[in-house]
């Protein structure tokens, strides 16, 4: 029988990050998009329009959660979209090959009483991994539809659409066949057989208190369209609901239950993980076995930091082979550009632009191409392999000390890659607080920009050790941000309870599209950030030390840059960076840290700074004022904790909508970059 719709049907599309959601979404729209923000917050709002059987049908891609608990600003937009009257039927896209995960937030929209459809997405890798999922046994358990399909090769969407044209107006879970003799139980007292009307059913205890709920609930408010949610809320003494709807039953909310609620939906969905899935204990032992060690309680950590140093290993060492051909090729350039243009008759000014400016600013930073490349290779099989979601499992007891869940740690990581996706993260945090302290501590992790400073430095002053010295500025960063929410947690006299509730998916083989994809995206960024914000840098740093107040000059200490540089010098001198080339490359630095080393390029004259004469001529230019590996040393620190790039700095504004809130992170920054430099620069010249 075909469903009475309306003229306008919504569906709304939930799932998990990186369960292919926005791909199944983009599939049913195509480029009939509207992208905007959610009313009051920063997460993003997609949109879409399609045509099914004569019928519209608004799209509306909600934000990628893993529950709807109401921490997060993405589970609240999810979750009061989804109780409003204005979706229709919920397409729950499903990551097949992470089931386990997925079906907690699948059993949370099944309880909000609206229709739902499960998408049951990414069944070639489930193949791969020689599992199967039992399809007819799943839809028994759940009580919905359950259509495979492959988002990404667009199969399964008419069938998919099909199920949600005719489910659209069910209001109640189809026949459930658990597979339990129930009604005969002998443990089992409760007075409502509970089990032929819903997916999700609690223990007797935890029954009866809903039962006693939803009865006063009745009484008070007879408005409310979902008795049993809102009393699972209000056993979770989740504080919109509690606010909204409160009850006087102190005998029966007598603590919180979402811990008793949370584990037994888990316990669930274990049952629903031994019936459907097959050939599952002989993947799940191999796991164990790897989990024993790299989980270890006393290892754990030590071998984190063992895999981080050869990720350094690699990018150093692996990198640096193919940086020389990369430094080869700028040479050339540089010099067939000064030949090319003095045969065109090109004035010495523009000649002087284009090779000691652009090719000298910008080849700089594409000569570090080989060692950012093979910094996210590195980081995109640890991610794909399943090992990074280990590392917050691992953290959580530590972050806990520090007033912070282990969750707060992925942001952390992801600054090792790029600040701006880290401080986004930080939304997946439960709590405003955690949130702003997350994007206080996260710019002190070591971004792929600062490497570029870390490399050039560490080879020039410390050519033995480069790795170690680069590798110790990321432990110290690393430090410096538990540090900081240490101290801040001692004065922070509230409680607050967090809960790590994050899957450990099986080990596997990084899928090579998977990594080719995130490293290709990371080598865009990369180049597109050379092309432009470093292009533009290293030409407006050439303009300023090659003019001063009365025009073009040859003579650099008449140059608007070194009146500049020269001006806040004085800041800088007590750190043992009292030069004012490198302080107006730190200054111009703050536009993104890859320009620290074009302007140093710009700023010595050096044009192929990254070879070894490159190498050579800066070191001794730097060596003649005094400079030493104790200022080098001191220089890269300053950079790793001084003021974050304008990017980050703009993203905290969004994220934070509090200019104030930026601007302290700003002076924060660096303020702790001064006073650490200070201390490690005057304790070593106690020992240099």
């Amino acid at each position: 029988m075909t469903a009475v719709m309306k003229q306008d049907a919504t569906i709304g599309f939930v799932g998990n990050p990186n369960s292919g959601k926005t791909t199944l979404f983009n599939a049913f729209s195509g480029a009939n998009l509207k992208v905007a923000n959610w009313p009051g917050v920063t997460v993003e709002k997609v949109e879409g329009m399609m045509k099914f059987k004569n019928q519209r049908y608004k799209l509306v891609d909600l934000p990628g959660t893993y529950s709807l608990t109401s921490y997060t600003m993405e589970e609240q937009v999810a979750r009061n979209y989804i109780l409003s009257d204005d979706v229709d039927v919920i397409i729950d896209v499903v990551d097949a090959s992470s089931l386990e995960r997925n079906l907690y937030l699948t059993l949370q929209l099944l309880e909000l009483g609206k229709p739902v459809v499960v998408a049951l997405n990414m069944m070639d890798i489930v193949e791969k991994r020689g599992l199967e999922i039992d399809m007819h046994r799943l839809p028994e358990m759940l009580g919905v539809p359950v259509i495979p399909v492959s988002a990404r090769k667009r199969k399964g969407l008419g069938v998919l659409m099909h199920a949600a044209h005719h489910h659209i107006n069910a209001k109640h879970p189809d026949k459930l066949i658990h597979g339990h003799d129930y009604t005969s139980a002998k443990d089992s007292k409760h007075a409502h057989e509970h089990h032929r009307d819903y997916t999700m059913v609690y223990s007797d205890k935890i029954e009866d208190k809903i039962d006693l709920i939803i009865d006063e609930l009745r009484k008070k408010y007879p408005e409310i369209r979902n008795y049993r949610w809102h009393a699972l809320k209000l056993l979770e003494r989740d504080q919109e609901i509690t606010a909204r709807y409160p009850v006087d039953l102190p005998a029966v909310i007598d603590r919180s239950y979402e811990s008793d609620i949370i584990n037994e939906k888990y316990d669930f969905i274990s049952e629903i993980m031994n019936e459907v899935i097959m050939n599952r204990a002989e993947r799940e032992a191999s796991t164990d076995k790897v989990d024993a060690v790299l989980t270890n309680k006393y290892w754990s950590i030590p071998i984190f930091l063992g895999i981080i140093g050869v990720v350094f290993f690699l990018t150093f060492f692996v990198g640096d082979f193919f940086k020389a051909y990369f430094e080869i090729a700028i040479s050339w350039l540089g010099k067939a550009a000064a030949s090319g243009l003095m045969s065109a008759g090109a004035s010495p000014g523009l000649i002087a632009l284009i090779t000691d400016g652009i090719i000298a600013g910008v080849g700089s930073i594409l000569t570090f191409l080989p060692n950012i490349f093979m910094l996210f290779l590195a980081l995109a099989f640890l991610e794909d392999s399943g090992y990074m979601s280990r590392v917050a499992y691992v953290m959580d007891g530590i972050m806990g000390h520090l007033g912070l869940s282990g969750r707060a740690f992925i942001p952390m990581i992801l600054g090792f890659g790029c600040t701006v996706p880290a401080i986004m993260a930080s939304r997946a945090l439960e709590t405003k607080k955690d949130r702003f302290r997350v994007m206080l501590i996260t710019p002190f992790m070591s971004c792929s920009a600062r490497l570029t400073v870390y490399i050039l430095f560490s080879e020039m002053f410390f050519p033995q050790h480069a790795m170690l010295a680069a590798y110790s500025l990321y432990l110290i960063g690393f430090a410096m941000a538990l540090l900081v929410a240490f101290i801040i947690h001692l004065f922070d006299k509230e409680e607050t309870e967090h809960q790590l509730l994050i899957e450990l998916p099986e080990y596997k083989a990084p899928s090579a599209r998977t990594v080719l994809i995130y490293v290709g995206e990371k080598v865009k960024d990369y180049l597109s950030k050379a092309g432009t914000i470093i292009f533009i840098a290293s030409i407006v740093m050439w303009f300023i030390m090659n003019f001063g107040l009365h025009g073009y000059t040859q003579d650099v200490s008449l140059s608007i840059g070194a009146q500049i540089g020269k001006a806040i010098v004085p800041f800088f001198r007590p750190l043992g960076l009292g030069y004012w080339q490198l302080a107006l490359a730190l200054i111009a630095g703050i536009s993104a840290k890859e320009v620290v080393v074009s302007s140093t390029a710009v700023l010595y004259g050096v044009s192929n700074i990254n070879a070894a004469a490159g190498m050579s001529t800066l070191a001794g230019l730097l060596g003649a004022s005094g400079f030493t590996a104790l200022n080098a040393y001191c220089l890269m620190i300053f950079c790793l904790l001084y003021v974050p790039c304008a990017a980050t700095l703009a993203v905290i504004k969004r994220e934070s909508e509090s200019w104030k809130w930026t601007g302290f992170v700003a002076l924060f920054q660096i303020s702790v970059a001064w006073v650490v430099t200070f201390a490690v620069y005057h304790i070593g010249t106690l020992f240099i």
